[in-house]
């Protein structure tokens, strides 16, 4: 009882004109992304069946995870015949014009900062449409709005961008999920809809304009005398000077 109260509650949060730009939001972010797979199918030499595989994989891939994990029937891409056409016309169309991924990276950064938002704000919706609480809202938005790219990356052997070095892209997502899901709580879901996306916006512009990255992993080190003994054991170096003094070689006379 207390659960079907609590699903109950999550899900009226939503109203259905949100869940009606949902949608819509949903679609835009897959056939932006389905453009962006196909530079960089370009960018690999692939052919048109590639152009297509790895369009589809980045205009459905976040979704479709979303969608799995959320457990709560089919995926939509598979029940929606709208999706996947828009995925196929996206990469279809960086097919029949040269653009390079490069281009892409110069001409359509706020559209690619346009769809964090609008696949976070997605993730965030859908999610709290079932009945889930806040936490899961905000990490389904983060993957709704990164899993497609990473797929699309592991597909070509490619380390996916997400990782490092491309403007605090996951980051963003976090942030516009966040903000979503706060805008909901407050019972200004459409507030919500425009502030995820000028978020996304105005941060991910920015963090590419001045090249804002996530550190990497630190150069630290344990100082304790055990710490010290182990690096002294582990590090080759150290170990043949110690076998040099142990045995030292003998000089030919």
């Amino acid at each position: 009882m207390i659960v079907s109260t609590v699903c109950v509650t999550s899900a009226s949060l939503i109203p259905a004109g949100i869940t009606v730009a949902t949608r819509y939001l949903d679609l835009a972010g897959v056939f932006s992304c389905a453009l962006l797979g196909g530079a960089v199918a370009r960018t690999a030499g692939l052919d048109l069946f590639g152009f297509l595989v790895v369009g589809i994989i980045s205009g459905l891939g976040g979704g479709m995870i979303r969608d799995v994990l959320l457990q709560h029937g089919t995926p939509v891409a598979l029940t929606d015949y709208a999706y996947l056409p828009t995925a196929v016309a996206g990469a279809v169309v960086v097919f029949l014009i040269k653009i390079s991924e490069e281009s892409w990276g110069r001409l359509f950064t706020a559209l690619d900062a346009a769809v964090i938002g609008f696949w976070a704000i997605t993730g965030v919706n859908k999610t709290l449409a079932v009945g889930l609480g806040w936490l899961p809202a905000v990490l389904l938005g983060t993957v709704t709005a990164v899993g497609g790219g990473a797929l699309r990356d592991v597909v070509l052997g490619r380390v996916p961008a997400v990782f490092g070095g491309n403007g605090l892209y996951a980051t963003v997502a976090v942030a516009v999920a966040g903000v979503t899901v706060i805008c909901v709580y407050l019972g200004v879901p459409g507030v919500g809809v425009g502030l995820g996306i000028a978020l996304a916006l105005a941060f991910r512009l920015t963090a590419v304009r001045f090249g804002w990255n996530l550190p990497n992993s630190l150069d630290w080190q344990p100082r304790s005398e055990a710490a010290a003994t182990l690096r002294r054991r582990t590090d080759p170096a150290t170990r043949n000077g110690k076998d040099e003094q142990s045995h030292p070689r003998k000089e030919p006379s």
